[in-house]
């Protein structure tokens, strides 16, 4: 009887444990998908053991396959799913979530909708081949490619599922906000990341909706006869397809008012968690807090307005161009402050480098690396050179993939101590970081230079006939090898994960001597502090003062 209740759980830490395994499963198909691509690009004729060659309608599939698992079942599920689970009632000074049912629901949605997107590798024609963009005309229509039947349909359902799971999991985290804080918790007391989970999760019923209505839009062009998205006279291996009265480009403005807020549905979870991780680690309390949590709001606000900058080569209206390029460059400005003032905080500061705190200087290194590129990405006239090149995936998995998973690993590192009641080994986690943080750079920093040069991305091979990009091949076989390096500090990651569950060093009931309520041994505080009230007390072992901790009484004037 113990394992269904402790699988049919309506526990939040319970369900964070679940998202968390989920998103392991993802992110090993994931990353093994990353380097057969990887090794296909290098070495296109080599056979896969029990597989054979690489056919580039398969290596289409490894990207389209490779990018829904890790941009909405590893990117969105740990910092907007597992995370909250795991830490947001606590630090709020709740003892569970406003609708714990609905909750539980949210996990099993989205469960089902990552084993419908694992069943597009077994059915006939095999996975789709439209990216994980899913750009119409060709994803409208099956006799478009290998993988455009029944394995496209199966990416629609698991994608209508998992926006109707994040939707019910976003709406459950706002009204557990703004419901069931502790007494005391004024929104001016709340720790930043749940500003950043407040923020992504009202980001997330936008944006998911958007992209839910567009699946079934998709859907129903595919299967009911309509046009939406499917223009007049199109002609698909030499077949005219039925006329119909709809554009691609609508499919463009729906896909993308979801993918660019998206990206701060990502990492505005990291934003929040970089904040605080600073103030524990420097023992130095936020500066500008109220200013902090404007610009998370502020990038909130403007993240709904960018979408058009993904649509420059589009044949988008030049005004509407020109509109969509300055949002993006005014995006950059309450970005750029948090930055400034994460920068302020280590000026001169008592920097304790523990794991948690290196790959929080990780996430800051690679947003920064990652977002200088996003204004030069922001000017039509360099983006349509650049569009379809490998310098934009450099710009996505600095800015988006790297700085969002480094900012995973720094919270697994931190709250690891809730899961498991004990510390992960120091060691095994610096030994992580180093190898992949020059991992990562060595992978994706030269992709810059590759796009500069004009390599196209989604190409399955770039030798043969592609003669004029022969001398890129040594490029990529540098980036193949530091992905597959990449890859293996990964391996160090998971053992250290089982190995600390039995003999990693007790953690105690405030391992890291923090502020905020998810370290409270008390059950039902009131809150009378501020979220990071570091270097308050003068004792030398007391130099912070906890949320769950009474303040001290104000004496009369002159006291």
């Amino acid at each position: 009887m113990t394992t269904p209740r402790r699988i049919f759980t309506t526990d939040h830490r319970s369900l964070a444990r679940l998202y968390f395994l989920l998103a392991l499963l993802a992110v090993t198909l994931g990353t093994l998908l990353s380097l057969v691509m990887r090794i296909h690009r290098v070495w296109p004729t080599l056979p896969f053991p029990g597989y054979g060659v690489i056919t580039p309608e398969q290596y289409l599939a490894a990207v389209t396959m490779h990018g829904t698992l890790m941009v909405f079942f590893v990117l969105t599920v740990v910092p907007q799913c597992a995370f909250p689970n795991l830490v947001l009632p606590a630090q709020i000074g709740a003892v569970r979530m406003a609708f714990p049912g609905l909750n539980a629901g949210a996990f099993w949605i989205t469960l089902t909708s990552l084993l419908v997107l694992l069943a597009a590798f077994f059915v006939p024609q095999g996975a789709p081949i439209s990216g994980w963009t899913g750009y119409p005309p060709f994803s409208a229509i099956a006799a478009a490619g290998p993988g455009q039947g029944s394995g496209m349909d199966l990416w629609l359902v698991s994608i209508t599922l998992f926006c109707l799971a994040s939707i019910l999991s976003a709406f459950n985290f706002l009204v557990t906000i703004h419901t069931r804080r502790a007494p005391g918790m004024s929104f001016s007391r709340l720790p930043l990341t749940v500003w950043s989970w407040l923020v992504s999760s009202s980001l997330t019923v936008i944006a998911f909706s958007a992209l839910l209505v567009a699946a079934a839009m998709l859907l129903a062009d595919r299967h009911c006869g309509t046009s939406f998205f499917l223009p007049p006279g199109e002609v698909i291996n030499g077949i005219l397809q039925r006329n119909g009265s709809g554009s691609p480009m609508l499919w463009l403005h729906l896909f993308w008012f979801f993918g660019h807020p998206e990206v701060y549905i990502t990492i505005l979870p990291g934003m929040g968690l970089a904040s605080s991780l600073l103030a524990n680690f420097t023992r130095r309390p936020v500066p500008a807090y109220r200013f902090m949590v404007a610009a998370t709001l502020l990038i909130g606000f403007l993240g709904l307005g960018v979408w058009g900058h993904h649509m420059f080569v589009s044949g988008m209206n030049p005004y509407a161009g020109t509109a969509f390029g300055l949002t993006t460059i005014a995006i950059a400005v309450p970005s750029s402050a948090e930055v400034l003032t994460w920068l302020a905080m280590l000026f001169r500061g008592p920097i304790r480098l523990t794991t948690p705190m290196l790959f929080t200087l990780g996430f800051i290194s690679f947003f920064i690396a990652g977002g200088l590129t996003g204004p030069v990405l922001a000017q039509p006239a360099l983006d349509a050179y650049l569009h379809n090149t490998f310098f934009v995936v450099a710009h996505f998995h600095l800015v988006m993939a790297m700085a969002g998973v480094f900012s995973v690993f720094a919270g697994i590192y931190y709250w690891y101590p809730l899961l498991a009641g004990r510390r992960m080994n120091e060691t095994l986690g610096k030994l992580h970081f180093w190898i992949s943080v020059i991992a990562a750079y060595g992978t994706f920093f030269p992709m810059h230079f590759a796009g500069l040069a004009g390599e196209p991305r989604h190409y399955a091979q770039l030798g043969n006939t592609v003669e004029s990009f022969a001398s890129l091949i040594p490029v990529e076989r540098g980036i193949t090898y530091s992905a597959l390096l990449l890859a293996a500090a990964q391996l160090i990651f998971i053992f250290n994960i089982f190995f600390s569950a039995r003999r990693g060093v007790p953690a105690g009931a405030n391992p890291w001597s923090a502020t905020t309520l998810e370290w409270s041994p008390i059950a039902h505080p009131i809150i009378s502090g501020e979220p990071y009230a570091y270097g308050t007390v003068s004792a030398p072992d007391a130099d912070f003062r906890p949320q769950w901790q009474p303040q001290p009484e104000k004496g009369p004037p002159g006291y």
